[in-house]
């Protein structure tokens, strides 16, 4: 009797070493294979998703979207950038995850003590995590950054520190160049606020003095006949997201009245538009006979 349970039982031993193991181990790398590419494909439709309702919201609207879509190209180039850089860093997490998890599995169908190495692991953790709190901290708000879509590349942003144009996001620092043509190097996680200038839409606020006894109705009506002059002609209506708005009187003060205009634009044409708008209301005040504001006596003064 005790012959007969060794001779069964020891074929069942040599079958379970020699194939039980190897083919487990198969079937958890299969598992895995087959999970990650079915992440993957999830992760896939879902940027496809973002990427399509944002241009179902940027296609509808009037004449200050179409104005947005056509002059700044960023409802196509900018989507496309910000799903594929989220899918990419979604799809690198899941692989990390699933691969993770089928490697000890594997170790543990292979005998391998688990309980040693997980403790280990999670003492190095907690001690690289200390010795490295502002990696981790740059590359959680490089995350986020990138998934809110705060800045891109080309944006001009005021990040406290500088102020500049952003050339290269990464998910530790931020390379922007300011007007001096000085490089910035600004980590991600040491930026507490952002100001950005390149996103929607900016505003023009153009003050046109005149002098103090001049008709100011008259003044107002051929600052309205620039404003829609303008407005009809390229490449300024390509900018324009509405007609530019003579707001009327802003100040009187020292014997000058201010005029304002206030103008709707896509963002950075804001100030070529300014310089244009006060060019073509310096002639046309002069044309209707309107003057500016005075010089003060001692600028025209031989020893000035």
């Amino acid at each position: 009797m005790p012959d007969f349970t060794v001779s069964d039982q020891l074929p069942v031993t040599i079958w379970d070493r020699l194939l039980g193991t190897p083919l487990m181990i198969a079937g958890i790398v299969v598992i895995a294979l087959f999970l990650r590419w079915v992440v993957h494909r999830a992760i896939r439709k879902v940027t496809a998703m973002m990427e399509q309702r944002s241009a179902e919201r940027v296609t509808a609207g009037g004449r200050a979207t179409r104005v947005l879509r056509q002059a700044t190209g960023l409802d196509n180039e900018r989507r496309k950038q910000r799903a594929a850089t989220v899918g990419s860093l979604l799809r690198s997490i899941s692989t990390v995850l699933i691969f993770t998890i089928a490697a000890l599995t594997i170790m543990a169908e292979l005998g391998v003590p688990l309980a040693p190495l997980l403790t280990s692991a999670g003492i190095g953790g907690v001690a690289l995590g200390f010795g490295a709190q502002s990696l981790v901290k740059d590359f959680l708000s490089g995350i986020f950054m990138i998934m809110e879509d705060q800045y891109g590349v080309g944006d001009v942003i005021d990040t406290g520190e500088a102020i500049g144009t952003v050339e290269e996001v990464t998910l530790r620092v931020t390379r922007l160049r300011d007007a001096a043509g000085v490089v910035w190097y600004v980590r991600n996680g040491e930026i507490i606020r952002i100001g950005n200038k390149s996103q929607g839409w900016a505003v023009a606020l153009i003050d046109i003095p005149i002098a103090y006894d001049q008709p100011v109705e008259k003044a107002l009506d051929t600052l309205r006949t620039v404003t829609r002059t303008i407005d009809d002609e390229s490449p300024w209506k390509e900018v324009l997201l509405e007609e530019p708005q003579v707001a009327g009187v802003e100040s009187v003060s020292g014997g000058v009245v201010t005029l304002r205009i206030i103008a709707k634009t896509v963002p950075g044409e804001q100030y070529a538009l300014s310089r244009e708008v006060r060019e073509r209301s310096k002639n046309a005040l002069d044309a209707a006979g309107i003057r500016g504001p005075a010089l003060p006596a001692y600028s025209a003064g031989a020893g000035i």
